[in-house]
């Protein structure tokens, strides 16, 4: 089982070395640039503005004592995307922490359909099909373009 706290705790240097690590930034297009202090400032301050807004956003993961990364939902349109931004020593670790959110997510009476947003570099989506995800169009967001899988879970 993985815990979900608020990332406002996550010591400042674990999010800094995660996010300016190239193998996460391989995969985060809209990630442009250093991500120095300023940027982890604002940063925080959207994804709190999230929950705010939402009543939902995104936590960090723990799982025995380390930090394995962020993710969660965020409201976007008629739909719930779907985020995972993981430390590299945890990529191992996205099929089940995506399958215990997305059991939360089926208790959620918010939530009835969940977008997931995969980057080009990401090339496996058998774990997005096995949970019965099924690809649509192609999204855009910022200039950048995602495959979009949807997954109806109410």
């Amino acid at each position: 089982m993985y815990g979900f706290h608020a990332l406002a705790d996550v010591p400042p240097q674990l999010l800094l070395s995660q996010m300016n690590d190239p193998r996460v930034a391989e995969h985060l297009p809209l990630l442009r640039g250093a991500f120095d202090h300023a940027a982890l400032e604002r940063f925080l301050d959207g994804k709190a503005a999230r929950w705010k807004g939402d009543g939902l956003g995104h936590w960090a993961i723990w799982h025995e004592g380390k930090f394995l990364g962020w993710g969660g939902f965020e409201k976007d349109g008629d739909v719930w995307d779907f985020g995972l931004v993981l430390v590299p020593e945890a990529f191992g670790h996205g099929g089940a922490i995506a399958r215990q959110m997305v059991a939360f997510a089926q208790k959620d009476k918010r939530i009835d359909t969940i977008q997931f947003l995969l980057a080009p570099t990401r090339r496996s989506v058998k774990a997005l099909e096995r949970m019965g995800a099924v690809e649509t169009e192609k999204a855009r967001h910022d200039g950048q373009t995602f495959r979009r899988f949807l997954l109806n879970v109410s």
